[in-house]
């Protein structure tokens, strides 16, 4: 068997405990917490809103440690530009997306705040240990505010309404404790395994390591957002998935860049602020001009899903034709 084909099969196993390992740690210290008498809004806004970025944090944070910044770095953003153009692209396509006035006055300005904020800290090319705790702290910032507006402001908010929506089945304590333990083992070698797969894989094609980050890494890290989006367009929900890809997009900027800032900071591929930003600005934008572009109840339509989805492809093609 070619070592390709064994990087190719262990980034594949990767993935696939990736997704797996995500929900069962969710699953698990939901149940604990709230054995500790934890209110669901609080373990919504921390433990599951949280947990559904751990594959990007886990996975960045181990690049960044092995000396991939450029593969961190590229995780979170080619992240924010999947959770956009592909699954949202996908989400409206199959149904049409309702958009809140909430989504619309809150949710977009804070994602908007922390794009930018990402792109001046990209922009000289070099992540500083200093921008990754300020990048922390507005995390933190993030979630007591989150927690803030659930207490004060009714729950019409997709984004609130996604995370109070994570029941977990009565299960024992020990049941909660050995899934959370399991999880978070198995998330760690999952992490392991798509890294070292993936800049196997990069190296044998010839293409950078913030592109094998945009690429692979952030299409197989962002597969918890797209299971979540499709279960919920069977279920129903789709209106939810909007809330919760601007949740992720934040938490991937704030607490993914942060951490691998603050494990490893350096010199990143200019490509990074000299391109794949302005796409993720670009791609945010778009977003949030199609929620503004009806004036009663507005949608996201299959249209624009489609326009969306053509995007990515667009900008995958893009990606690896300039390597070709």
């Amino acid at each position: 068997m070619s070592p390709l084909l064994i990087a190719i099969i262990v980034v594949f196993v990767g993935l696939v405990l990736l997704v797996w390992s995500a929900d069962r740690l969710i699953f698990g210290a939901s149940t604990v917490a709230r054995y500790t008498g934890i209110s669901p809004m609080l373990i919504g806004l921390t433990i599951v809103a949280l947990g559904t970025s751990m594959p990007e944090i886990l996975v960045s944070s181990i690049a960044a440690y092995k000396g991939h910044l450029s593969t961190a770095v590229g995780n979170a953003l080619g992240s924010n530009i999947i959770n956009i153009l592909l699954i949202i692209g996908l989400a409206a396509l199959l149904k049409p997306i309702r958009v809140t006035s909430l989504t619309i006055k809150r949710e977009y300005p804070l994602l908007v705040a922390a794009t930018l904020l990402a792109y001046f800290f990209l922009s000289d090319h070099f992540l500083s240990r200093i921008e990754g705790l300020i990048l922390i702290a507005a995390f933190f910032s993030f979630i007591i505010f989150m927690v803030y507006c659930a207490r004060t402001i009714a729950v019409d908010d997709p984004l609130m309404q996604d995370i109070n929506n994570e029941e977990s089945p009565p299960i024992s304590l020990g049941q909660a404790i050995f899934w959370f333990v399991l999880g978070m083992l198995l998330l760690l070698a999952a992490s392991q395994l798509l890294v070292h797969g993936s800049v196997y894989i990069a190296r044998y094609i010839g293409v950078s390591d913030l592109v094998i980050g945009l690429s692979i890494v952030a299409l197989g890290t962002s597969l918890p957002e797209l299971a979540t989006s499709i279960v919920g367009i069977i279920k129903g929900e789709v209106d939810l998935a909007l809330g919760n890809i601007i949740g992720s997009n934040i938490i991937n900027i704030l607490a993914v860049l942060g951490i691998s800032a603050i494990i490893a900071p350096g010199v990143i591929d200019p490509q990074a602020s000299n391109q794949d930003s302005y796409i993720m600005i670009a791609a945010t934008i778009i977003l949030l001009l199609m929620s503004l572009r009806h004036s009663r109840q507005p949608r996201l339509s299959k249209f624009e899903g489609l326009f969306l989805l053509t995007a990515f492809i667009a900008y995958q093609y893009f990606l690896f034709s300039s390597f070709a």
